[in-house]
């Protein structure tokens, strides 16, 4: 008899334990596999059964773009100039000052010295040093606000003035050309362009897309990413865009014709990101020196996921991809992912550790930020 209790005794508590786990997977399915917001195009037939999690459903127009994959140069201009940190400053009575501790913050922007207006390092130094005083109210730009502050630049025994701060400005680097539309406004890169100190987006005052050659290929190895090395030649004749906005989610602005033209590609179909599947898909690059299409593999797709640089994984399958450059390496950020003819993201990031892996951002999001529209991710 007893033996008869302790068996219906375990029997329940597996049936408890059973009923709870699938509680808490249906919880998990519904928040990391079923998506808030889903998009559906105008005219779509489309069955949305998604049993115990309230979807809102949006018609939008469906997109069409013509998908990218070639190799841009990138030079972003920075809103002022980028306090990276503060030093101390030896002056001119020998002991070491730091008068911009606790004034200054790292991300801040320096937007004028004592009423003039800096755009570079170099006007930030000229101007302090004009000045020639001790004396400096700097406007800065503090996340979205907008402040002054005073602090007292110290003076050296070479005589001029130092404010004891750390700067830069411009940032250049190579990227991947996402997305042409119709009226010539572009996407690129797939994520934002951030510090490489902090780690915050940058804010940009405007920038530009330039003409650039692949020289060479490094290929990435575990532990170790390969890069593209290539040469970008800055002058007016060889801007080809330029760019209206840095966002989590890429960078975006108008570029001109003679990239279309370059393009051997037709109008595409912007896949929405419950369309997308696990299994074969295609990435296109020019890293090879001409435009094609790489086998890839997608894994995992991350409907909710909070990163929206992250929204997929994928694998390089492509034998002659993994020859070329050992799967993705720094400079194929932005690099189209097309599946079933449409195009549905955009390469952002590798593992550092399998360099034949890496992460992707839905093209629909890229999109949709690009315009300027809402539930973009950032």
């Amino acid at each position: 008899m007893n033996r008869l209790k302790i068996y219906r005794a375990c029997l329940s508590a597996a049936l408890l334990f059973s009923i709870l786990l699938m509680f808490f997977y249906v919880r998990w399915y519904m928040k990391t596999q079923v998506p808030d917001v889903v998009r559906v195009g105008m005219g779509d037939e489309q069955t949305l059964d998604l049993g115990l999690k309230e979807v809102s459903v949006r018609v939008v127009e469906r997109k069409r773009v013509i998908p990218g994959g070639i190799p841009i140069g990138i030079y972003l201009e920075t809103e002022g100039v980028y306090v990276v940190g503060t030093q101390e400053v030896e002056s001119e009575d020998g002991l070491s000052y730091e008068p911009a501790w606790q004034v200054v913050q790292t991300g801040d922007y320096i937007l004028a010295v004592n009423g003039r207006k800096i755009h570079d390092k170099d006007e930030l130094i000229a101007c302090v040093q004009a000045n020639r005083s001790d004396i400096m109210i700097l406007k800065l730009l503090r996340g979205r606000e907008v402040i002054q502050v005073r602090l007292n630049a110290v003076r050296t025994r070479e005589e001029d003035y130092k404010l004891g701060i750390w700067v830069k400005d411009d940032i250049q680097g190579i990227g991947t050309l996402t997305y042409i539309t119709d009226d010539l406004q572009f996407g690129a890169l797939g994520h934002g362009i951030t510090d490489t100190d902090t780690g915050e987006l940058l804010e940009t005052s405007g920038g530009s897309l330039y003409d650039t050659n692949i020289l060479e290929i490094i290929k990435g190895e575990r532990g170790t990413p390969g890069e593209i090395s290539g040469m970008i030649t800055y002058s007016d004749r060889h801007v080809r865009g330029l760019i209206r906005k840095n966002t989590s989610a890429g960078i975006f602005g108008s570029i001109d014709q003679k990239i279309r033209d370059e393009l051997d590609s037709e109008y595409v179909e912007v896949g929405f990101k419950q369309e997308i599947r696990r299994g074969p898909a295609l990435i296109r690059s020019c890293v090879s020196g001409e435009c094609r299409s790489y086998q890839i593999q997608i894994q995992e797709i991350r409907l909710n996921e909070d990163d929206v640089n992250k929204g997929m994984v994928f694998q390089v399958t492509d034998p002659e991809l993994l020859e070329l450059t050992g799967g993705v390496i720094q400079g194929m950020s932005g690099s189209p992912i097309l599946q079933n003819g449409k195009l549905i993201g955009a390469v952002t990031h590798v593992f550092v550790n399998d360099p034949t892996r890496g992460y992707g951002i839905f093209a629909e999001t890229m999109v949709s930020e690009g315009e300027g529209t809402e539930d973009s991710g950032r």
